[in-house]
């Protein structure tokens, strides 16, 4: 069963990473030192061969300096209101998940919310995350587990996760079904000032 509805928006994750790594004038091989990911899954990204796990995403987003929300909508001009219909949302595909943008990659504040949907045993990826801010985590349905500075929390629909984001974290879907939370992280930082975006994070 697919993750969301055929007519969603789905965004081309090789396409954006090629298109930002070429306005930082970065060769494959200068990328793969900044980010730490190699050439060869530089690659098959860009070409859209392989989807790049989530801890991937953040180190990506943090070798360039952007929010992984960039992977979303590059180039969109910032709001103060943000009103989106459920057949608007942009869809980003990673390994065995989808991450559904809520409208914080255009708006013009420093909170973003996404929605998360991950197949069975899938999750972020081999290392660890951080970034900016606080995340807010509520289980829609499902199961989800969370690590947070070694500590582990098991969710079920209805459960919640607040915390620091700045302490090591990282998701999987432990159950045999799909997952879906609601994940809003706010205290983001603004950079639209000096470049475009927004918050960093790291694998």
């Amino acid at each position: 069963m697919a993750l969301y509805q055929n007519d969603a928006i789905s965004i081309n994750v090789g396409e954006r990473l090629r298109e930002l790594r070429t306005m930082n004038d970065l060769s494959l091989r200068a990328l793969a030192i900044k980010s730490g990911l190699s050439i060869h899954t530089l690659s098959m990204i860009e070409k859209g061969k392989v989807s790049p796990s989530v801890s991937a995403l953040y180190k990506l987003a943090e070798a360039m300096d952007v929010s992984i929300t960039y992977f979303f909508s590059p180039h969109s001009k910032r709001r103060q209101v943000i009103f989106l219909k459920s057949d608007a949302r942009t869809h980003m595909p990673f390994t065995r998940g989808i991450f559904e943008g809520l409208g914080g990659e255009n708006f013009a504040g420093n909170i973003e919310p996404f929605l998360l949907t991950l197949e069975s045993s899938a999750n972020s990826g081999p290392q660890v995350m951080t970034h900016a801010g606080e995340e807010f985590v509520f289980c829609l349905r499902g199961q989800l587990e969370y690590q947070v500075d070694h500590q582990i929390y098991e969710l079920s629909a209805g459960d919640s996760l607040l915390f620091a984001a700045h302490l090591k974290h990282r998701w999987k879907n432990p159950g045999k079904t799909v997952a879906t939370a609601l994940i809003i992280v706010s205290g983001v930082i603004d950079r639209d000032a000096l470049q475009e975006i927004h918050w960093r994070a790291g694998e």
